[in-house]
């Protein structure tokens, strides 16, 4: 079955999401970690991506959507974002310690910002717990799966990561109730304290699980504290941490406070001032997770630099260019675009900022960020290059699914009576 650009207006997109068999054949495809095929197909199998090439033998049955002429690259990837919930439940503000709040447990999976970030050929995103605490939320990582259960849009491979916050916005919103953090000491203060609270807690539960093993039965196990289960999980690494730092006072401040705990730094979201400590960031490990020129709107945001991904990307950083917005979030392709015009980057090295850089900091890029075999079905299908200004993004699909088509979304609904 083969069907034009013109033959998707009469697509079913229940007919394609049901098979999650679909062919597109004859665009330029952008594979990310594996060159360009100019006339190329992927195919794509039970969801998972089978053949990427020039010549593709697509079995019979298969949809084939035709693109030819258009630009083929993987699903893109936010890594920093607060959709698919209400924006007054991100954040838990009672508390500057709240590792106890699972935003999995508030994830609606028909909210209209899954349908915008969709048209921007968004496939996946981390969703995020706000920045009011010292230790917020466990974020969510969601496949963009507009109206099923919620639990058919998480995804629970790689570790969980936790929200931290460092900076004006904790000590800003506790210090005004009168409350510690109100400086960035107290802010300090409250990480270790939380932190080494929760290192006893699980001191406690490793000499209970020693005396069980050991044979002691009659042994009573330490009580359950659900905020300091959470930090216990980050203390033996099944759980990494995402934290909000603009300063780079803070940012090294946090990577020496993760050496001191021993646990995982994998994101430093907003990070505006990265580009002056590129190399503490390289050795850590730590991805980079920020914006393409957003600067200059309070006092820590001062001395954003727009030029500075050039620097981080020569100090081998791992760089996500994230959203934080669910207006922004589709259009990730045009902050890349953003970050080419400020900095001297190939095509490639900018779109893996929106693709495979943002999966490794999810731990997933075994999974998707790149179109290659045995990998999701998850795609993006753009009019023109992802990286020319005047693009679109016309059909954004998951595992096989079409979640986003322009042909049809796009259409107006006729005028009611009168005008026409």
């Amino acid at each position: 079955m083969r069907m034009g650009m013109a033959g998707l207006l009469l697509l079913s997109l229940g007919s394609v999401a049901a098979a999650q068999d679909v062919a597109l054949k004859g665009g330029t495809v952008l594979t990310i970690t594996r060159g360009i095929v100019d006339n190329g197909t992927v195919l794509i199998q039970k969801g998972k991506i089978t053949a990427v090439g020039k010549d593709v033998v697509i079995p019979a049955g298969v949809p084939v959507i035709d693109v030819t002429g258009r630009f083929i690259m993987p699903g893109l990837i936010d890594s920093h974002t607060h959709i698919a919930m209400d924006m007054s439940d991100i954040n838990e503000a009672t508390d500057p310690v709240t590792p106890q709040i699972w935003m999995k447990d508030i994830v609606v999976s028909d909210h209209d910002t899954i349908r915008t970030t969709l048209a921007g050929g968004v496939t996946t995103v981390k969703t995020m717990h706000g920045s009011a605490n010292v230790i917020g939320g466990v974020n969510v990582v969601l496949k963009l799966k507009y109206g099923r259960l919620p639990e058919e849009l998480i995804v629970s491979d790689g570790r969980p990561q936790l929200k931290m916050a460092l900076g004006e916005n904790p000590k800003r919103l506790h210090g005004d109730k009168g409350r510690s953090p109100s400086t960035r000491g107290g802010t300090a203060w409250v990480a270790r304290k939380a932190f080494s609270e929760a290192r006893e807690y699980k001191a406690k539960w490793d000499e209970y699980e020693k005396a069980r093993a050991s044979g002691k039965k009659e042994v009573k196990p330490p009580a359950r504290d659900l905020r300091w289960e959470t930090l216990k999980r980050v203390l033996e690494k099944k759980m990494t941490i995402d934290c909000h730092i603009y300063r780079a006072d803070e940012i090294e401040w946090f990577l020496a406070f993760c050496r001191e705990f021993d646990i995982v730094p994998m994101q430093i979201s907003h990070c505006v001032d990265g580009y002056k400590v590129a190399d503490l960031l390289a050795r850590s490990g730590v991805t980079f997770g920020g914006w393409s020129d957003w600067w200059g709107f309070k006092e820590e945001a001062y001395d954003g630099n727009p030029f500075g991904f050039s620097i981080l990307d020569e100090a081998g950083v791992n760089i996500a260019i994230n959203s934080d917005s669910a207006d922004e979030g589709r259009y990730l392709f045009l902050n890349a675009a953003k970050v080419q015009k400020y900095n001297d980057l190939s095509d490639d090295a900018v779109l893996r900022m929106i693709t495979i850089n943002p999966a490794k900091s999810l731990e997933l890029d075994q999974r998707i960020g790149s179109l290659e075999v045995g990998k999701d079905g998850d795609v993006a299908v753009f009019d023109r290059h992802p990286l020319d200004s005047t693009c679109k993004c016309i059909m954004t699909i998951i595992e096989g699914e079409v979640f986003f088509d322009l042909a049809r979304e796009g259409v107006s609904a006729p005028a009611q009576g009168g005008r026409q």
